[in-house]
């Protein structure tokens, strides 16, 4: 028994430890996070759709080509006919039942003016070349019908089917440089959003180590204070000072969990989720991107006419001219060839299959447009329209690739320059910070002068994490570059909240 309390007290423990512990933490490399943006992306769910469509539009453009053949089972059953008046002989109706040519019977049960009667529609009958004709085998009227027929047709000639293949083929080309592009999008994307939350992390840290040094720096100040040291200005402004920080640490604190939880949301991860980042800003290796993004970057492929939104007015225009081809196509004249055969059977009992007749034809068609009211002039027009403003938007989109390629070198060299810099302002910046700390503690400087040095110390280690993350995204862009869209670097999350000159203590 006390053996199975101690059991039972080490389980609880072991509960109540993990719990204490909360959610285990999901160890995200930058490369873990890349291999899920494309999958987690819906843009790209979309753009695979467009695929899939482009796709059954140029299968349905080529299928005009080849011939189509249908079949038909048909089963009919006569309720009421326009010649049931010939099945039998009975007053109510109104056609009376021919008599058979082949033969005459008489009937002498019948009154003798019946029987002239008779004898008289035969030798009519006989006169006007009756030879046999048997109502009872013709289909007209007959109360079971069925038909098994197969038909087909091919086009023979028809010249607006080739720019509307032109056209499918164009608009599936277009649709794979869109699924390109949003897939490499998503890369960057979610290369962003990481370093924005490692960014954040950092900003964060540098906020908390600065209310430290605002804290001792009080804590220091009040003791002098109360010996006599410093006057009571200095007391005041140090706890102005710590106090203006505190703000900025939850500023901090919740731009970290902003960016946080757009990366869970990029990567399609529990919002509850407990992300360890273990990337560093400071990462000098290459971006571990998808295989799909190395063939992109290997290219190293920054040509304006290799752009992906170049690819796509290109096909956009090749599109538009294959429809003009079409529109013009479709006011010359068109041949068809087609055919059907049936089998035909007329049973009197319902489930008789017996006794099929054939029926089979074959025709060619020719059309020739001669008058449409001015409807072919008009889509031709449209055409034309179509064919013009996508040649300018071609001509258009060139331009701007030529100025997003310089625009995305100028970034990096910047961002490249920009780090380079900030390292050693960096270094700078906390021996600087170092030596005032003595200073102030040994009575040679002022309050002001320390919070001063605080304030350059924080805003250098924040340029360097600001400056790290852009010459990352910068890397990781230039490399991309061929199948981003236009304006694809997008400003930090963090970066547009920081502004330390709104926190300093002056």
């Amino acid at each position: 028994m006390k053996r199975l309390l101690l059991g039972v007290v080490f389980v609880l423990t072991l509960v109540s430890s993990a719990a204490a512990q909360g959610p285990t933490g999901i160890r995200l490399t930058l490369a873990d996070a890349l291999a899920r943006a494309d999958a987690a992306s819906e843009t790209v769910g979309l753009a695979r759709a467009g695929v899939l469509r482009s796709r059954a539009d140029q299968a349905r453009a080529r299928s005009l080509y080849l011939p189509q053949i249908s079949g038909a089972a048909t089963y009919t059953r006569t309720l009421a006919s326009q010649f049931s008046g010939f099945a039998v002989d009975s007053p109510g109706d109104s056609i009376p039942a021919p008599t058979n040519c082949d033969r005459y019977v008489p009937n002498p049960g019948l009154p003798i003016g019946e029987r002239l009667d008779s004898l008289e529609r035969g030798l009519d009958c006989v006169a006007n070349g009756g030879g046999g004709l048997d109502f009872s085998n013709l289909p007209f009227g007959r109360e079971n019908i069925y038909n098994f027929a197969i038909g087909g047709s091919q086009t023979v000639f028809n010249p607006a089917l080739g720019g509307q293949r032109r056209a499918a083929n164009a608009s599936r080309d277009r649709a794979e440089v869109a699924l390109e592009s949003e897939r490499t999008q998503a890369v960057l994307v979610a290369t962003e959003a990481y370093f924005d939350a490692q960014l954040a992390d950092r900003l964060s840290q540098i906020a908390e180590s600065t209310l430290v040094q605002a804290e001792r720096s009080y804590s220091d100040t009040r003791i002098a204070r109360d010996v006599g040291n410093v006057a009571e200005f200095d007391l005041l402004r140090a706890s102005v000072t710590r106090d203006n920080q505190r703000p900025v640490v939850i500023q901090r604190r919740a731009q970290r969990i902003q960016a946080l939880l757009r990366l869970r949301q990029l990567l399609d991860l529990p919002q509850d989720a407990v992300l360890v980042l273990t990337t560093s800003l400071d990462d000098s290796s290459a971006v571990p991107v998808p295989a799909f993004a190395a063939a992109i970057a290997a290219a190293n492929d920054t040509s304006i006419e290799g752009r992906a939104p170049v690819r796509q007015a290109r096909a956009t225009l090749d599109a538009a001219e294959g429809l003009l081809s079409s529109a013009r196509g479709a006011r010359l004249p068109s041949l068809g060839l087609s055919g059907t055969y049936a089998k035909i059977a007329f049973p009197d009992r319902l489930f008789s299959l017996d006794n099929f007749v054939t029926d089979a034809s074959v025709s060619l068609r020719l059309d020739v447009p001669l008058f449409t009211g001015g409807r072919s002039r008009a889509d031709v027009l449209v055409a034309e329209a179509a064919r013009d403003e996508a040649a300018l938007r071609l001509r258009q989109t060139r331009e701007q690739a030529a100025q997003d390629v310089l625009d995305a070198r100028t970034v990096l060299e910047a961002a490249d320059a920009t780090f380079t810099t900030s390292r050693g302002t960096v270094e700078q910046a906390i021996r600087a910070y170092a030596i005032a700390e003595v200073r102030y503690r040994e009575g040679l400087s002022t309050q002001t002068e320390l919070s001063d040095s605080r304030l350059l110390l924080q805003q250098a280690e924040a340029n360097r994490a600001l400056a790290a993350r852009d010459l990352q995204v910068a890397r990781v862009r230039i490399a991309l570059l061929r199948d981003l869209p236009f304006g694809s670097l997008v400003p930090s999350i963090s970066s547009q909240f920081f502004t330390p000159s709104a926190t300093s203590a002056r």
